[in-house]
């Protein structure tokens, strides 16, 4: 999510709510020991060291008596102050926490500022509202208690914080948290359950998920596609072994400084081998396997590889973060004289590819080096190539862009695709790389049209992430209603009594060797029972026969979520549903 801007009036509506927060808490548990209160992207929290912890039950008297001071209109007023002075006053209100702020604070400032509002004060950079009446009616409300360590670290005390919510309007306000409700009941762990995408199995191991069904469907699609774009737009599919030596490791340089996220190796006939984090090393062998003259250039190769990461037990959640994860990498060698050009290829992929799946919010996060900075590869001229190209790129493209300092891969300048669901979840989903390094390190090289030896660009890509977090966000996004060319079961076929189920066998097996993923309801439910199940289930298309549809070989057919029938002919029925296959389209958003 972009940074609020400090100086927003959305911060300091935020900044301002958590002080009258801070006011009104020790105007119930006066001895309250105060923490941090910033603004956060939702909002804003405090911290509290409390000798009585709050309930949820307190937190509407707290909002109560929020509003009651927010309409006394106090000012909030600065002061700076000296270290000392600070000190004094913090310690006759026997403020520990605040005490160690100012001490971690005084290295860097030789004065320090404060800000009151009524008889409250807290420790503060600022900025906030010139009142607490420009904070606007109706616009916050208090939302959650949870429990955090002081400073982030499990070492330090535990401190209550309280949440609260916050934004320019109460229409706003309502509209944020109408978008969560929908997040809660979308989460793809909780759809997971109902739909069995996904298992995770502790006898398997954390973080290693084990596809189901229909979850399989879902990645085989999503392949089917990435192969079928790549093919058209010039890629060459290529596959490699799950396990490598660590000499490969070594040259491209993530041993030793990438070893704690990767599996422990394995040690045989005198070697260590390691389980592969990335494709990226595979790719560059791949294409030192043959002699390469500038005319085979750009070479792109494409695989769908798995890969292993061991991430922190604490930070694994469902398919967003896992151990095993299966890539949409690829790689494409160029000269210098391609590169802009496969670069908006390559960006242009992207903006299709979210595009079809109806992902209309998105923007990029230019990463870059910093100047002078240790963790970046040391030659300035070829960096500043790079992200001259890169950005002019990037401007061409036309897609709005946010650039950052001191975030860029070690080995150049990256961009990161956020896109925001239809609840306004935000992920990073892909992310393009120009690698200004690889090519020397594995002394990869072309014959250029001088007769001499060059290193390629490289540029590192991957338009649908990985499996794990794009299916994540796609069951998300559409709350488990899949499109039919992505959806599980496509078809099912209801017969409204049980006289009619030979002639509803007979659609389902056509279909089904049509290769329409279709299936048949002949069960003993009544057909009230089997419409609903249907929908539980969110097949997008229902084919319900009886009498007349039997005898003119027809299908009533009804989409998903929609009260609307249509008969027709079975034959024309079949050639409509397979366009919609073909051509990928979504009938809800589809002209």
């Amino acid at each position: 999510m972009k940074k609020l801007d400090i100086n927003s009036e959305l911060y300091k509506i935020r900044h301002s709510l958590a002080h009258v927060l801070a006011q009104a808490v020790l105007e119930i548990r006066p001895d309250a020991k105060l923490g941090f209160g910033p603004p956060i992207d939702s909002g804003f929290y405090y911290d509290f060291d409390l000798t009585e912890p709050l309930s949820p039950e307190d937190l509407p008297k707290l909002e109560k008596r929020m509003r009651h001071i927010i309409k006394t209109g106090q000012v909030f007023e600065r002061e700076e102050l000296g270290a000392d002075e600070m000190m004094k006053l913090l310690s006759k209100e026997n403020q520990a926490y605040k005490i160690e702020q100012v001490e971690d604070l005084t290295a860097q400032n030789e004065t320090l500022s404060l800000y009151r509002n009524g008889p409250f004060w807290d420790l503060c950079e600022g900025p906030h509202v010139e009142s607490t009446r420009n904070i606007p009616k109706n616009c916050f409300s208090l939302d959650s208690l949870a429990g955090a360590y002081w400073k982030g670290s499990e070492k330090n005390n535990m401190m209550q914080r309280v949440y609260g919510l916050a934004f320019e309007t109460g229409d706003e306000l309502k509209q944020f948290k109408e978008k969560r409700r929908l997040a809660m009941e979308r989460d793809h762990r909780k759809l997971n359950s109902k739909h069995h995408y996904f298992s995770i199995s502790e006898e398997v191991g954390k973080g290693l998920p084990l596809w189901l069904p229909n979850g399989t469907v879902i990645r085989d699609e999503l392949e089917k596609l990435a192969k079928e774009t790549e093919f058209l737009a010039g890629y060459k599919r290529v596959s490699t072994p799950h396990i490598t030596r660590e000499d490969l490791f070594h040259t491209s340089g993530h041993l030793p400084y990438y070893e704690d996220s990767m599996f422990p190796p394995m040690e045989m006939d005198g070697e260590r081998l390691f389980l592969k984090p990335m494709n990226c090393p595979h790719h560059h062998m791949i294409y030192k396997a043959e002699p390469r003259s500038y005319r085979d250039l750009p070479l792109r190769l494409a695989e769908y590889g798995t890969c292993y990461r061991y991430e922190q037990s604490g930070e694994l959640a469902g398919l967003l973060r896992v151990r095993c994860m299966t890539m949409n990498d690829a790689h494409i060698y160029c000269t210098p004289e391609q590169a802009k050009a496969e670069f908006i290829k390559v960006m242009n992929l992207h903006t299709k590819y979210y595009q079809l799946f109806g992902l209309s919010d998105f923007w990029m996060r230019l990463s870059l080096a910093e100047q002078d900075a240790g963790k970046f590869v040391d030659e300035p001229e070829l960096w500043q190539k790079a992200e001259k190209l890169v950005t002019e790129a990037m401007d061409e493209v036309g897609i709005p862009y946010e650039a950052v300092r001191g975030e860029a891969a070690f080995y150049g300048p990256k961009i990161d695709f956020q896109v925001t669901n239809v609840i306004g979840r935000e992920e990073t989903a892909s992310t393009n790389q120009l690698d200004l390094v690889m090519g020397k390190r594995f002394g990869l090289t072309y014959i250029a049209s001088d007769n001499e030896e060059h290193t390629p660009i490289i540029i590192h890509r991957a338009p649908l992430g990985t499996h794990e977090r794009f299916v994540a966000f796609l069951i998300e996004h559409y709350g488990g209603a899949f499109p039919t060319w992505l959806a599980p079961v496509q078809v099912r076929v209801i017969p409204v009594a049980p006289a009619f189920n030979e002639y509803a066998h007979n659609l389902n097996d056509s279909l089904y060797s049509s290769f329409v993923r279709s299936e048949l309801d002949d069960s003993h439910d009544s057909f009230s029972k089997k419409i609903r199940s249907a929908a539980i289930a969110k097949i997008p298309n229902l084919l319900i026969v009886g009498e007349s549809e039997q005898a003119a070989q027809s299908v009533t057919w009804q989409r998903y979520a929609s009260k609307e029938r249509e008969t027709l002919d079975f034959a024309a029925f079949t050639a409509l549903l397979q366009e919609e296959i073909l051509k990928r389209r979504d009938w809800r958003t589809s002209d």
